[in-house]
């Protein structure tokens, strides 16, 4: 019996493990693939901030934010 309950925990942590680096997994990869702001996304905020967005500009930026998301996933 106490064998019993020692492996339905051991299997639940296990479980819980597996579980969360799937999930993480899962979220970058979804996350690499589907940026959450794209090119277009830029250019509608600029041009409600009153900005003109040249596609020169909205590029740079679009690297900067690249590098920045880079950068922070190497820490």
């Amino acid at each position: 019996m106490a064998t019993t309950i020692v492996w339905a925990i051991l299997a639940l942590l296990v479980g819980l493990l597996v579980g969360f680096f799937g999930a993480r997994k899962y979220m970058e990869n979804y996350l690499r693939n589907n940026p959450p702001i794209s090119e277009e996304m830029l250019r509608t905020m600029m041009l409600q901030m009153g900005q003109k967005p040249s596609s020169r500009k909205l590029h740079q930026m679009m690297q900067s934010m690249k590098a920045q998301a880079k950068k922070a996933n190497t820490k």
